[in-house]
């Protein structure tokens, strides 16, 4: 039998075959990989949305604005915000708020906008409504959701605090 690189050395393992590859080129073949999907499940979808709002595939300032801040501000805040809500951080519903608000601001600019440039981006009145209202939906209606959760924990912590000021004077 051959030696295995496992711990305990006196492990017995049945049936083990050495990788005949490189730890080194399993990596780099992965990577490899990993960048093709990605690549195609970027540009593909990224194409098809854009016949629902053309300005993306314009790049259409406003667009690259709203999408740039959200990628650079919101991604890594919502990182933090989800870290946040798993180790029951204090300020997590005052981050949510502050994301969820900067999402909103986000999709006013970005449906303002369409709406003071003629709103006639879609390639249809199925991608239209499909893509550009349907898809959308979740950006306005999900940060909104959040807001009224995390205002109203907001609010009873303060009441609570409140009473026991009160109790206690």
């Amino acid at each position: 039998m051959e030696a295995h690189p496992y711990s305990p050395k006196d492990l017995t393992l049945h049936g083990f075959v050495p990788n005949f590859m490189s730890q080194t080129t399993i990596l780099a073949i992965f990577a490899a990989a990993s960048i093709v999907v990605f690549s195609l499940a970027w540009i593909l979808p990224g194409k098809e949305y854009s016949k629902g709002d053309s300005r993306y595939a314009g790049r259409d300032s406003a667009v690259i604005a709203v999408e740039g801040i959200t990628a650079v501000l919101e991604g890594p805040a919502s990182l933090l915000a989800a870290y946040a809500l798993a180790t029951h951080e204090p300020y997590s519903d005052v981050l949510q708020v502050a994301i969820s608000f900067g999402q909103l601001y986000g999709c006013l600019v970005y449906f303002i906008t369409a709406i003071l440039e003629g709103d006639n981006f879609a390639a249809s009145s199925y991608h239209y409504y499909a893509y550009y209202v349907g898809a959308n939906a979740s950006w306005v209606v999900i940060p909104a959701l959040i807001t009224i959760r995390s205002w109203k924990r907001i609010c009873q912590s303060f009441k609570a605090q409140y009473k026991r000021k009160s109790k206690t004077q």
